[in-house]
């Protein structure tokens, strides 16, 4: 197989154009603001500070599982009546369609008297677009290049997208959300006139978010072209009697089922730290946005250099040495979250700053982002790695709906985890515990997986 260079730029243009939508949103901006806004929505109603936060925190958690549940529900069948017709761009399109749709909605969180439920349900619209449009974008993975390269190219691939996620994350900082002065950091008013009054500046991530993915998504649409032979009707009846014979064959592919359900549990945990760290960093450390948004750059670059870095790893070791050498530090992360709050550290009190107006538990949750991004973005490109191992390139789309299934049908578990023990314990470091039992069951799983695959993937 030969290896086209331009449709593979096309191809990672998807990841640079999409990665906004969980560094702005579900990360450092949107769901930082989302917590502001809720905790003291909850405050005014009667609830104390931890209550509200607690309160805030379980709101995003029970958004976010059921847009996980729907992601699960569809991604397979999906997957599957897609590869009847082999064609994958028209679903990218439709999906880019709500992608676009639900960040831009998300102008209309108010400070004031805010609709919190309506801001959950548009974030939860664009992210089942985003999912969605990366089971397509991922499918197109194995007719990219050989195996050999799939690694690099994998790996590549998410560190150009964090590199998007950086520039939009700095631009969306130096230009458009205000601090407590009413200033970005460049120390400039929001542009465009936006209000800094009534947070305007901090609002417009979302068409911000939006209108990123539709300018940077045209290289994508212009170069990555449909292999030939595509266009075929779409069957559902035999997209979805495949789909069922894929399901029932996994009893006899012990390799496949055991990274199905390995990766089921790491994504889900890895996806409630991306999804709750901005409401942690908010409500247990009480940063601002724009501290938050500093953190997410020095998250983002960490991403970038390190999922690089894992895409040459890949190559050399095998994507599950870089898988389980990911997992292991994100437990770690947990282990740090639940063990520190605003004064202390494992109970160790840490009254004093040590830089500038920073507190060893900023400074710690400052190098928690760091091996988040970075051993999040290596997880996940190693993940696509090793699910290429496991189909071909004609029941791709399939493969990775069913991989999408594992990594979303228990995508409610950590938010809901987290969710409940938040709200039983009162208490948002101990709603973190549930993660560390997640991430070392997805460790022991991977124990059982061929690091080579099933070599064709075809089913016995």
């Amino acid at each position: 197989m030969g290896i086209d260079r331009k449709r593979i730029w096309g191809w990672w243009f998807f990841d640079w154009a999409s990665q906004p939508y969980h560094t702005l949103l579900l990360t450092f901006v949107f769901s930082i603001y989302f917590a502001e806004v809720a905790q003291r929505h909850f405050i005014l109603q009667g609830a104390d500070a931890a209550q509200a936060g607690a309160q805030a925190q379980a709101l995003w958690g029970y958004g976010l599982a059921i847009s996980g549940a729907i992601i699960a529900g569809l991604a397979p069948i999906l997957g599957a009546v897609a590869d009847t017709s082999g064609r994958r761009m028209p679903w990218v399109w439709l999906f880019s369609l709500l992608y676009v749709a639900g960040s831009a909605g998300l102008w209309f969180l108010m400070p004031d008297q805010p609709a919190l439920v309506q801001a959950v349900v548009l974030f939860g619209i664009g992210l089942i677009g985003v999912e969605f449009a990366t089971i397509f974008t991922n499918a197109m993975l194995p007719s990219l290049a050989p195996r050999a390269e799939i690694g690099r190219i994998s790996g590549s691939g998410f560190a150009f997208g964090y590199l998007g996620g950086v520039v939009s994350l700095a631009l969306m900082l130096l230009l458009f959300a205000e601090t407590p002065t009413g200033r970005t950091l460049a120390g400039i008013p929001p542009i465009l006139g936006l209000d800094p009054e009534t947070r305007e500046g901090t609002r417009f991530v979302g068409p911000f978010t939006a209108i990123w993915y539709v300018v940077f998504m045209i290289p994508f649409f212009l170069w990555v072209r449909e292999p030939r032979g595509t266009g075929r009707p779409i069957r559902v009846r035999q997209g979805l009697a495949e789909l069922w014979a894929l399901v029932r064959s996994l009893r006899h592919r012990r390799s496949l089922l055991m990274w199905l359900l390995s990766s089921m549990f790491s994504r889900d945990a890895l996806n409630a730290l991306y999804g709750f760290g901005g409401v942690y960093a908010g409500t247990v450390l009480g940063w601002p946005v724009f501290l938050a948004g500093v953190f997410g750059v020095v998250s983002a670059i960490s991403a970038a250099g390190i999922s690089w870095l894992g895409g040459r790893a890949d190559r050399a070791f095998g994507p599950r040495a870089v898988i389980a050498a990911c997992i292991l530090a994100l437990t770690a992360v947990c282990m740090l979250l639940v063990g520190m709050d605003r004064t202390s550290v494992f109970g160790i009190a840490t009254p004093d700053p040590v830089l500038g107006g920073l507190r060893l538990p900023d400074l710690i949750f400052f190098a928690c982002g760091a091996v988040i991004g970075g051993a999040g973005g290596a997880l996940q490109a190693a993940s696509r790695t090793m699910m290429v191992r496991h189909t071909t390139e004609a029941r791709a789309t399939e493969g990775f709906g069913l991989y999408a299934l594992s990594g979303k049908a228990t995508a409610f578990l950590a938010p809901f985890a987290i969710a409940v023990t938040t709200d039983l314990s009162g208490s948002q470091r101990i709603g973190f515990l549930p993660l560390i039992v997640i991430f070392l069951l997805a460790l022991a799983l991977l124990w059982w997986v061929n690091p080579e695959g099933e070599g064709d993937g075809k089913t016995p």
